[in-house]
């Protein structure tokens, strides 16, 4: 799989959202190798970047001007949306499957109920090495603001913001890669 393809064809070259996208992603893939590297994890780079490259690859499709995004759907649904894309594209599912449950620290059915989140109902947590390896080095890169990497004090608040239970998942992935 060429993600390059994939990302060209709904990000166009010489777009500030495309500036954006792939800086995010680039920061993302950077921080996932590095961990796992460090760590020796099993997985294969070629899978991790290209995971890390896709993650976010629904996000054209929401509504987040702040981020040169005026899709008609609720950021929170980029997750969702982005892992449609990848699977009517004939991505691996292991790739899809990081775009849909990549968001927070993870979402329960129990959030969505809870929260009344605008996504279909279901569970949304990183299962695999790969989607807990990407959901945990995204939290650590904003695509607003300067981009630079937030401190772990920083990226705690803004899981805390969220819930209790949001701060726990991300406390557990940072056990496991931090």
């Amino acid at each position: 799989m060429n993600y390059n393809q994939i990302i060209d064809k709904y990000y166009p070259a010489g777009t500030r959202l495309r500036d954006i996208y792939m800086r995010h992603c680039r920061q993302v893939a950077d921080k996932a190798l590095a961990i796992a590297h460090g760590k020796r994890l099993p997985l294969p780079d070629p899978d991790i970047e290209a995971a890390a490259m896709l993650h976010d690859i629904g996000i054209f499709l929401t509504d987040a001007p702040g981020i040169d995004c005026h899709g008609s759907e609720p950021y929170i649904k980029h997750g969702v949306l982005g892992a449609a894309l990848l699977r009517r594209e004939g991505v691996a599912e292991k790739i899809a499957a990081v775009a849909e449950r990549h968001t927070g620290a993870g979402i329960t059915a129990e959030d969505i109920r809870d929260l009344s989140l605008p996504i279909p109902e279901g569970d949304y947590m990183p299962r695999t090495l790969l989607e807990r390896l990407i959901c945990y080095a995204d939290k650590f890169y904003s695509k607003s603001g300067d981009m630079q990497e937030k401190s772990l004090e920083r990226v705690e608040q803004s899981m805390a913001r969220h819930s209790a239970a949001t701060l726990a998942r991300f406390r557990a992935l940072h056990r496991e890669f931090g």
